[in-house]
């Protein structure tokens, strides 16, 4: 009788486990390489604001976050075959991009920026990088704002696969100079040791044509997972835990107007 009792019991704790689960985990791709939106710790684990945000919502919606990291130029192709479900790697919404996959709504917004050595004066007009070597990464928006903005205007563009591999070469100047996300380029660089010596020059940059309207987690075309993730997003961002983790990594409100 008391086996009887033990496992009607034990039923009933399955049966209140949260519902994740019995979920099929949530496949997240990310480029682990752009601190502090994702980078990798000395233990060889995943750290960051877009890691964070991602488990957060993951508990949200009640299933098990499965994190799968790839170049960031290879993210999308991911999606469309299914190797991953999202795409949570500060990827920005661009009109561009929606022709190959949907956006939740934004869960971040800054504007990007050029950094080069102290001094450097660039004006409005931009007409000071003639000549000058920006290092842009490769797939990114910045690199289509770089090609279409500023190599009109004589700038020389150099893709990289990896923004680290950039800034590797800014400091050993062999470039002049980067463009890539203010923040991005604030921890990951100025705030270094390597970018000593260099500063953000010229305007910020927030034409909604290249960067568009901030920063989404994008899902396959007509996937109910945006909307879900949408809930999700509204959810931590009214219950506190967003601002939990962006008052982990910035002294500034991120999320933008």
């Amino acid at each position: 009788m008391k086996k009887l009792v033990l496992l009607g019991a034990l039923a009933l704790s399955v049966l209140s486990l949260p519902t994740f689960a019995d979920e099929k985990p949530l496949k997240i791709g990310i480029e682990a390489a752009y601190p502090p939106f994702a980078s990798k710790a000395p233990d060889g684990s995943i750290v960051g604001f877009d890691y964070d945000i991602g488990n957060a919502l993951c508990e949200q919606m009640q299933v098990k976050c499965v994190w799968v990291e790839q170049e960031f130029d290879g993210l999308i192709p991911a999606l469309q075959v299914r190797k991953i479900d999202a795409i949570l790697s500060s990827m920005s919404i661009t009109e561009d991009r929606k022709k190959s996959v949907d956006f939740t709504n934004k869960y971040y917004n800054t504007p990007a920026r050029l950094v080069m050595k102290v001094g450097t004066q660039v004006s409005e007009g931009l007409a000071e990088l003639k000549g000058k070597n920006i290092g842009v990464q490769r797939g990114s928006i910045h690199e289509r704002f770089a090609r279409e903005v500023l190599a009109p205007l004589g700038a020389e563009i150099k893709p990289y696969g990896s923004q680290n591999e950039i800034y590797l070469d800014v400091a050993a100047g062999r470039l002049d100079g980067t463009v890539a996300d203010a923040t991005l380029l604030d921890d990951g660089f100025l705030k270094t040791d390597a970018g000593k010596g260099f500063a953000f020059v010229g305007p910020a940059f927030t034409d909604v044509k290249y960067f568009g309207d901030g920063v989404g987690i994008a899902v396959r075309k007509g996937d109910a997972l945006k909307d879900k993730i949408n809930t999700a997003i509204t959810a931590i961002r009214e219950n506190g835990k967003y601002k939990q983790i962006q008052d982990k990594y910035f002294a500034f409100d991120i999320y933008g107007k």
